[in-house]
């Protein structure tokens, strides 16, 4: 068998960087956030959820837009009380795996910083998303029974120390 000429050993370049800009999510951008919400996800959130969230000063929420500034993904962020919550990132389905999840995330825990507890609710069937998670050091604190409106549990993931954020050890103890 001829032999290919390539090592496997060798490295391999990383994968450039997404050529995505973030900015603010606008009012404007809600028909095409609309659009990749509903290509997104079976029970997608309504254009007055959105606005609800993005209303609220304490909330972050960005857009991930192309070289021809076109609207390609978001991430909504907000704050109750002592803990910020990731409330919804989505990606068109083109667009994905390119790192764009990963850097709408990133510029959120930028805003928010190191030290501030972040919780989110992700379906356990959802390998690709827990993995991501875990790579900005979310770690798995429990379940919430029948969360999704298919009656599919969520898994309840937290960055950072949850009793900052008044949590009492034992709802995150043995998980």
């Amino acid at each position: 068998m001829p032999n290919s000429g390539l090592n496997e050993t060798v490295e391999r370049p990383a994968p450039e960087p997404p050529a995505v800009r973030l900015r603010q999510l606008t009012y404007a951008d809600l028909p095409v956030v609309i659009s990749i919400e509903r290509r997104s996800f079976t029970s997608p959130w309504s254009p007055g959820m959105f606005v609800l969230e993005m209303s609220k000063r304490s909330t972050i929420s960005l857009a991930a837009v192309d070289a021809d500034d076109r609207l390609v993904a978001y991430a909504v962020f907000s704050r109750y009380d002592a803990a910020w919550h990731m409330m919804n990132v989505a990606v068109a389905p083109e667009q994905r795996r390119r790192g764009i999840a990963t850097a709408l995330i990133e510029g959120a825990l930028a805003r928010i910083g190191p030290d501030s507890p972040v919780t989110l609710e992700v379906r356990p069937s959802n390998g690709s998303a827990i993995a991501l998670y875990e790579t900005f050091g979310f770690r798995s604190s429990g379940y919430r029974k029948g969360y999704y409106a298919n009656g599919e549990d969520a898994m309840i993931m937290w960055r950072g120390d949850p009793a900052l954020a008044g949590v009492p050890a034992e709802a995150t103890a043995g998980t």
